[in-house]
């Protein structure tokens, strides 16, 4: 009794709310709230200005300047040395200047386009990390789920060897069995406390785990006992490798990479180019001197430059981002075999997990059955020892364990699988 009540109060603290909370709710939850996520976020928002950044260099820009002074001159003379008579002056500009840049050796556009090629780079950052977070999200939600079953298992493998014990004792009194029956139950028992006291550790690390990836637990999260996995998965290796060629954020970030690096070429080619602009400014001026008292003045200007030699800069600098090209179309290689050897370990790893917790059902069953007949024929008489019981009760409480495991272990296979393909998203998920 005393250790069905320590289970109720550990299920209330760790997994007790007004509202039961599913799989689902909190992925959404993690979704919405999860801070990393959020500052990729706003990671792409910062790329959306960057674009408007560069559609600048094509708009004229405008500049309206102007300044107030005052001039007073204690003495003025002429070249003959004669003092010339003078007043002070309060000199006002006023001006108006627009240029338009004509011809930037193609940089302007290849800036535009690298940029444009940043917010898709941006975007498909969001979804990588909003695949890992979700991902996490997962492994911690089962995770928390998993260690409430396993302390669950632990405490009922210890109250049954406290049974044991104790029937033992009765039996050693009577005779039927021996000093050393009784002392193999009674180790048994210590070790299972042992396991008990270890499986509630990690509860208590499972929770921790959550909060950090979740977010505070707000609900029984043995809800998640009733959840069936319904999203759409390949139905081959072939099919999935096809769909994350694709829709895999981290190759696509691989192509999008060399894409620009192919335009920060361009861009160092343009800085041995010619350029040329256009500008006109409008300057008005009153008080400017003694002798003037206003001007007006309207300047046209086309202006054109060749940078033929600046230290060796320019060529170095082309050199160099000719090499970072390189090195993006190597990294774009190993990224092409990395998805690949990346969607074939999640298809491995799927099926095995799928095959593996059918198998363990089966074992589970067995080993109940299999218990509960030694059980019996121990109780009556009829050549069981007590190390037969034993040995019984651990494979078990063993294969129970394996299960808890082997069903989250699947579930995990089945949302890695669909993170390998590109597909581990909130739209693909309904979370929004």
């Amino acid at each position: 009794m005393k250790k069905l009540l320590l289970y109720i109060i550990i299920v209330l603290f760790f997994s007790f709310s007004a509202n039961a909370e599913t799989l689902i709710q909190a992925l959404k939850e993690t979704y919405e709230k999860n801070p990393k996520l959020n500052a990729e976020r706003e990671n792409l928002n910062i790329s959306s200005q960057e674009i408007k950044e560069a559609k600048s260099e094509f708009l004229p820009s405008i500049t309206i300047s102007g300044y107030v002074s005052n001039e007073k001159t204690k003495k003025l003379t002429n070249r003959s040395g004669n003092e010339v008579h003078t007043k002070d002056v309060n000199p006002e500009q006023k001006s108006f200047l627009i240029e338009q840049k004509i011809y930037q050796g193609l940089a302007g556009l290849a800036s535009y386009e690298k940029n444009f090629i940043g917010l898709e780079i941006a975007k498909l950052n969001l979804k990588k990390t909003e695949q890992e977070i979700l991902l996490d999200a997962v492994a911690a939600y089962t995770g928390l789920y998993s260690s409430n079953e396993l302390v669950k298992i632990n405490l009922s493998n210890e109250s049954l060897l406290e049974r044991q014990v104790e029937t033992d004792k009765n039996r050693l009194e009577n005779g039927e069995i021996s000093l050393t029956d009784l002392a193999q139950s009674e180790s048994s028992l210590l070790g299972a406390k042992a396991q008990l006291i270890e499986s509630e550790n990690n509860l208590i690390i499972s929770k921790l785990n959550y909060q950090k990836t979740i977010g505070k637990v707000n609900g029984n999260s043995e809800v998640y006992q009733k959840y069936i996995f319904n999203f759409d998965l390949p139905k081959s290796l072939a099919s999935a490798t096809s769909i994350s060629k694709n829709e895999s954020p981290e190759l696509n970030i691989a192509i999008l990479e060399h894409k620009q690096s192919e335009l920060d070429v361009k861009i160092a080619q343009s800085e041995l180019s010619p350029s040329a602009s256009i500008s006109y400014q409008l300057t008005e001026t009153d008080d400017t001197s003694t002798i003037y008292d206003e001007s007006d003045k309207g300047v046209f200007k086309a202006e054109a430059s060749w940078p033929f030699y600046s230290g060796g800069k320019n060529t170095a600098n082309l050199k160099k981002y000719k090499s970072l090209r390189n090195q993006k179309l190597l990294l774009l290689d190993d990224a092409k075999k990395n998805n690949k050897t990346n969607v074939a370990n999640a298809w491995s790893i799927f099926q095995s997990s799928k095959s593996l917790l059918d198998s363990v059902k089966s074992q589970v069953r067995a080993a109940e059955i299999a218990n509960e007949g030694i059980i019996h024929e121990y109780d009556s008489g009829n050549n069981r020892s007590t190390l037969d019981v034993i040995q019984s009760n651990s494979i078990l409480l063993d294969s129970k364990i394996d299960l808890v495991n082997a069903e989250r272990n699947f579930i995990i296979s089945q949302f890695n699988l669909l993170a390998s393909i590109g597909r581990l998203t909130a739209s693909n998920l309904r979370l929004k």
